[in-house]
């Protein structure tokens, strides 16, 4: 399956379950050098958008 990411790229998914602990993991992610605290928001807002996507996806395939 695929999934359209924030910044309008297909993803291709091949294992939910999967992608959806790596996303859960990536969006909790942070540097301790506070120099890339703009990179880490960025970093936040795509991965959160992108659980956020693939639980939908899940919910979906789920309650089906």
């Amino acid at each position: 399956m695929n999934v359209t990411d924030i910044n309008g790229c297909q993803i291709e998914v091949t294992d939910l379950k999967e992608a959806i602990k790596i996303a859960r993991r990536y969006k909790e992610y942070n540097h301790e050098d506070s120099n890339f605290s703009e990179f880490d928001k960025r970093q936040k807002t795509y991965w959160s958008d992108m659980y956020e996507k693939l639980r939908a996806i899940n919910t979906q395939l789920t309650t089906s």
